[in-house]
């Protein structure tokens, strides 16, 4: 019988042997939040202030729209995750044979490597629903580019894969009954899949939630949409599955993971390569507001971090890219597709300010706690009246400064008093999920609603609490009452184990090796 390896927990070479093996297992253990790179603006910021935003933001993964040599020069000694692509207008090209690969290969990957940390290459940007005429060298050209890369030992290292369009997959619900559009199942869907399956890469999705929102004409909540809480009758139930599905995101994630064991790829990973919200379009897009995309990307940035997976594939990790860097000027398209940046590229300024919490830097230049409760703009006088009183009577809040004579008495409106007595009873509360919606005539906004001798509860409370808000559509609850508005529970116990946060696999065996390193120490003295 072979000798029993053991390993003494209280030896410090030991630990260091445990080291990678934790490591692997962590980042195993968790997805990943990039953002892409479009340079369609005026404005020309030069590529080694891009990266240094890029650094300042702790952003670890980013894609590129092309193969920019400036941009990758720029990227070197960085650390930084890049994949580069090849633009549709070149597929033609690099699909003609392994000679013209090669040279791409040669030109936009090699050139830069090892200095420039590029992992991943895509080959063209949703071709079978945008360029349907290069459809059928997508595959080859994916091939010939992995050719290129096995010739230079490069294959492990660097993955290959396409972006696809949501509209690809059809009947998406409910999400288990969706299945891939068949024209392009046997010509290119299966050769694709079996090749990323092959090579140990992954599927590539966009995911419009605005868009899907938009096109839906009210059928979709907002809510539904923003990944906000939501209420138990407004949670969507796949009647297949009994899958309960609280946010959009999932739902088309879902129908992706449906669609792919249709096919008998179940297991293929599958990266969201375009996600976000604009803040702002033109007159049609009303819910394009830097409000809702502050919600929505902080929303999903905490769904991914928290490693929750989707009904699907709970606990599964999910990789996405935040779409995006800049908002793009002269990109052709709608008004909305051209306000999705997350930064000016004149300025380098946030166009919003994201509300992360237990996200450690990433984005934390961007990340404010500067939030307060006000009333929504357009909100029904009578049900803010409503609201006002609820507020101010059962839910204690400080009115004070609204009553006649008082600093916030003027202006004399409902809706300027709703405010005051909203963010006061939001402050009161730790600014917790939920307690800024009084049955949607409310919303959490970044901006200081504080104007001449009327000083607001957030000015003062903002400096010292560090929450992450979030818009909520459940009914607005009382800490310490048993019941809010419409007579739910709403008791302290429940509302605990609502926001109690649950461990990831990540945090579990990071607390063990903490344990271990302890233990070691300790053995030492």
């Amino acid at each position: 019988m072979p000798p029993i390896f053991t390993v003494s927990l209280t030896s410090p070479s030991a630990l260091l042997l445990l080291l990678p093996f934790f490591a692997t297992l962590v980042s195993l253990s968790q997805g990943f939040v990039g953002i892409n790179y479009g340079t369609q603006f005026s404005a020309s910021p030069s590529a080694v202030e891009v990266v240094q935003l890029l650094q300042r933001q702790s952003i670890t993964n980013v894609r590129l729209y092309d193969a920019n040599g400036t941009m990758l020069q720029a990227l070197a000694r960085t650390g930084i995750q890049v994949m580069v692509t090849v633009p549709n207008t070149q597929l033609l090209s690099v699909g003609q044979s392994n000679t013209s690969a090669s040279n791409w290969v040669k030109t936009n990957v090699l050139a830069y490597l090892p200095a420039t940390n590029i992992t991943a290459i895509c080959v063209g940007t949703e071709v079978l629903t945008t360029d349907p005429n290069a459809a059928l060298v997508l595959v080859p050209a994916m091939k010939y580019l992995r050719t290129a890369l096995l010739s230079s030992n490069l294959s492990a290292n660097i993955k290959i894969s396409t972006s696809n369009d949501p509209s690809l997959i059809l009947d998406s619900f409910p999400p288990s009954q969706a299945f891939f559009n068949k024209t392009w199942t046997s010509p290119v869907l299966l050769p694709m899949l079996d090749f990323l399956s092959s090579t140990g890469s992954f599927f590539m999705l966009n995911i419009y939630s605005y868009d899907i929102f938009k096109n839906s004409n009210g059928i979709i909540l907002l809510d539904y949409a923003l990944l906000n809480p939501l209420t138990p009758g407004n949670v969507v139930t796949d009647s297949n599955t009994l899958f309960q599905y609280r946010n959009l995101f999932d739902a088309v994630l879902d129908a992706c993971y449906f669609a792919l064991a249709q096919l008998n790829y179940s297991t293929l990973p599958v990266v969201v390569s375009e996600t976000g919200w604009p803040s702002g379009g033109d007159t049609s897009d009303t819910d394009a507001t830097p409000e809702n995309a502050s919600i929505y990307v902080s929303n999903l940035i905490a769904h991914i971090l928290n490693n929750t997976g989707t009904p699907k594939r709970p606990r599964s990790p999910v990789s996405i890219f935040i779409m995006e860097l800049f908002n793009e000027d002269v990109k052709i398209g709608s008004a909305a597709a051209r306000n999705y940046g997350l930064f000016n590229a004149s300025t380098l300024q946030p166009v919003y300010y994201l509300r992360l919490s237990n996200s450690g830097p990433l984005l934390a230049n961007d990340t404010t706690t500067q939030l307060y409760c006000v009333a929504k703009p357009g909100s029904d006088s009578d049900a803010l009246q409503i609201a006002l009183d609820w507020a101010c009577g059962i839910g204690r809040a400080n009115c004070t400064a609204i009553q006649p004579g008082q600093l916030c008495y003027e202006p004399d409106t409902v809706q300027a008093h709703a405010s005051y007595a909203f963010d006061s009873y939001y402050q009161k509360n730790n600014r917790v999920m939920g307690s800024c919606d009084f049955n949607g005539v409310a919303q959490v906004s970044t901006t200081n609603p504080s104007s001449g001798v009327c000083t607001y509860p957030g000015s003062s409370s903002n400096n010292t609490v560090n929450v992450t808000a979030s818009n909520s559509t459940s009914n607005f609850t009382d800490i310490g009452n048993s019941t809010d508005i419409n007579g739910n529970d709403t008791s302290t116990a429940s509302l605990l184990l609502h926001l109690a946060p649950s461990n990831s696999l990540s945090q579990i065996l990071l607390s063990i090796l903490s344990l271990m390193i302890v233990m070691c120490l300790t053995s030492q003295f």
